[in-house]
């Protein structure tokens, strides 16, 4: 007996992924300076960064520019490419991790600034940096049952506010070794946006089929990870532990269940850190060369990241590829989903 959810679909096709980059590159040094008394003061090396996550730089907004911005543009730019009309879509979902307060929904704002018709389902979907994949699962899901013709699917990033609060607390006189390990996390993290529209596939030959996705859950692990409003804290040791070995264990199962995925034409993983991705290429045995890697100059855009990734790798794609999406969310949840390019 299986220990993974397994969907398979029917009619959904993926139309178009597009991405925004933030507008300002920060260069991991940059931490360095800010931090650069408590770094003397605890002994701890310069460049941490890059040498342990492989992050060179990241994005941040400019001054004025909301993340919602971003999502808003790649949901326009998705829905152009796709030749759909704003009053065709049935469907909007907003994946991000970044929101201004608990309500309303992101979602109905994107809704509003795209022109969606009053007739469009809007609502949030927040599963850590998994929330962009859930949303193509159910809209895929809502195409195959008939309920809609088109969805669109946005995530927009912006963990600037934890960077100030954590380089605050980190610039404390009393903070230790292990608070700057518990926190750097977050200093990785970076800015961007994506949008996907997913319509039937009978209807668009050109669109490349969602085949389907597997899901499976390590809930006992839900403390190596947590984000509020002040930062994210993380055991860094344990989310490269299970985070990769439930990743391995639903693989395991997938192949059982009859999905074969060791010779895709790509890999399109969510992007956290060298580290992380070499445990992935070790314990489930993805070639690394299939494997683009964003993080070292966008950093981790939560779940912004991975459509991004697909989006900057489209343009390399050709028509027949397979492709697999996949990647771990704090919680601990593992997602794969595969597509026929």
């Amino acid at each position: 007996m299986t220990g993974n959810s397994s969907i398979r679909h029917q009619n959904a096709a993926l139309l178009a992924i597009t991405k925004v980059e933030a507008d300002e590159v920060v260069p991991s040094s940059h931490a360095d300076e800010v931090l650069e008394d408590t770094f003397a003061r605890l002994k701890m090396p310069k460049g941490l960064l890059q040498r342990l996550a492989g992050v060179n730089e990241r994005r941040v907004w400019s001054p004025g520019r909301h993340f919602t911005d971003g999502a808003v543009e790649a949901g326009e730019a998705a829905l152009a490419r796709a030749g759909v009309r704003p009053e065709q879509v049935g469907l909007l979902i907003n994946a991000s991790v970044t929101r201004d307060g608990y309500e309303p929904a992101v979602s109905v704002s994107v809704h509003h600034r795209l022109g969606l018709a009053p007739s469009a389902l809007n609502f949030d979907v927040t599963n850590a940096c998994l929330g962009f994949v859930n949303g193509l699962t159910i809209a895929s899901t809502m195409i195959d049952s008939g309920a809609i013709d088109y969805a669109v699917v946005v995530a927009g990033e912006d963990p600037t506010p934890w960077h100030r609060e954590t380089y605050e607390r980190l610039q404390g006189p009393d903070v230790t070794r292990a608070d700057v390990v518990r926190e750097f996390a977050t200093l990785t993290l970076g800015c961007g946006a994506a949008a996907a529209v997913v319509g039937p596939a009978d209807r668009h030959p050109e669109g490349h089929r969602i085949a389907g996705s597997v899901t499976r859950s390590a809930t006992e692990h839900h403390g190596l990870c947590i984000g509020g409003f002040d930062g994210m804290y993380t055991d860094a040791t344990g989310l490269l532990k299970h985070g990769v070995g439930l990743l391995a264990d639903a693989w395991h199962d997938a192949h059982q269940d009859g999905w074969e995925w060791s010779d895709m034409d790509r890999y399109i993983g969510h992007q956290v850190s060298m580290s992380h991705t070499n445990k992935l290429f070790q314990d489930v045995g993805i070639a690394p060369e299939r494997f683009p890697l964003t993080f070292p100059f966008w950093g981790n855009v939560a779940a912004a990241a991975l459509p991004m990734t697909l989006a900057l790798e489209a343009e390399r794609l050709e028509r027949e590829d397979r492709v697999l999406l996949l990647g771990v969310g704090s919680g601990l949840n593992a997602t794969y989903m595969e597509i026929d390019w």
